[in-house]
């Protein structure tokens, strides 16, 4: 019983520590402005997959993550840095879109070969990573399994290792149910309120991204004056 208590418990800390890092609003606005052309079936099968990718990402994060930052001598910053170019390209491609092929005069006349051609997949790419998992979920995550070793806190070998499987694939959870919502808060709002949702958010994505980059940075100049590089 107290094994369960102490599940539960450390469940509900991880969930309240991770939704507002992982932030699946985020991947929202990013499915409404980049996927609003995709057809209803195919945008909920790619939903489907994102949710798994996400719940993937953040075991394989958890559970192997120190090893192949090790292995590829990937640091910290370095994660930081690369996630926040990830983001900050998104965000220019949200604030400045390419033209739709609904804008344009030939599409008529390439109907057919339009219809033929397959949608462009955005499940993983952004909406599972940078969109959930992006470089502060993932340093949070590596960062937290390093410091929660069996014998380095007092929660049993069974709490530690159930409670980031429960905890991810509820987040998944949640990222599904968000994401499924799109379509409807897409009725409600209109093209021309999803545009101006999504040249916001391609805006914040952008200061988001830029933050990464100096955060990276910061801890870069932090570390080399304390003579750990």
């Amino acid at each position: 019983m107290n094994q369960i208590i102490e599940l539960f418990t450390v469940v509900g800390l991880g969930l309240t520590l991770m939704l507002p890092l992982a932030n699946p609003l985020t991947s929202l606005t990013l499915l409404l402005s980049l996927g609003r052309h995709i057809p209803r079936q195919e945008r909920n099968r790619q939903i489907k997959q994102a949710a798994v990718y996400v719940v993937l990402i953040m075991l394989v994060t958890y559970f192997a993550g120190q090893w192949v930052m090790r292995s590829f001598g990937i640091s910290i910053p370095g994660l930081r840095i690369a996630g926040g170019l990830i983001v900050a390209f998104i965000g220019f491609t949200m604030l400045f879109p390419t033209q739709g092929t609904n804008e344009m005069p030939e599409a008529e006349a390439n109907a057919d070969a339009l219809a033929k051609r397959k949608p462009v997949n955005i499940a993983f790419v952004p909406l599972a990573l940078p969109g959930t998992a992006g470089p502060g979920t993932i340093a949070f995550i590596i960062s937290a399994a390093a410091s929660t070793q069996p014998g380095a806190v007092q929660y049993s070998t069974l709490t530690l290792t159930l409670a980031p499987i429960i905890i991810f694939s509820l987040l998944g959870l949640i990222f599904w149910l968000c994401l499924r919502s799109a379509g409807r808060i897409n009725e409600l709002l209109g093209e021309g309120g999803v545009q101006a949702i999504a040249r916001v958010m391609g805006f914040l994505l952008v200061c988001m991204g830029v933050q990464f980059l100096i955060n990276g940075i910061l801890e870069i100049v932090s570390q080399h004056a304390t003579g750990v590089l």
